[in-house]
């Protein structure tokens, strides 16, 4: 049985799937960031999706990438997991001295 972590490390060898894998990192951080903010607050999917009025499957598609959460969306996870939003925009390495 091949892992999918096995096919991960053999395809950023290519330097066009590499590009397309960094394009997307804004997308993982974003997730990963919703992930920690719900369990760090103590929540599942669905009760964190209770206290937004929403389902458990829209938390898991904003948790799983599938589906961009808008500023507004963000504000409301934020105050539903008890967290404050910041948004920054940070330099990249090509861009620093």
């Amino acid at each position: 049985m091949t892992r999918i972590r096995d096919l991960h490390d053999k395809w950023m060898q290519d330097g066009a799937y590499r590009q397309e894998y960094g394009a997307l990192e804004g997308e993982f951080a974003l997730a990963a960031a919703l992930i920690r903010a719900r369990a760090d607050a103590g929540l599942t999917q669905e009760q964190l999706a209770e206290r937004m009025g929403t389902k458990q499957e829209v938390v898991a598609r904003w948790e799983g990438g599938k589906v961009m959460p808008s500023t507004r969306t963000l504000g409301r996870i934020a105050r539903a997991t008890g967290t404050r939003l910041e948004i920054r925009f940070v330099a990249g390495a090509e861009h620093r001295a």
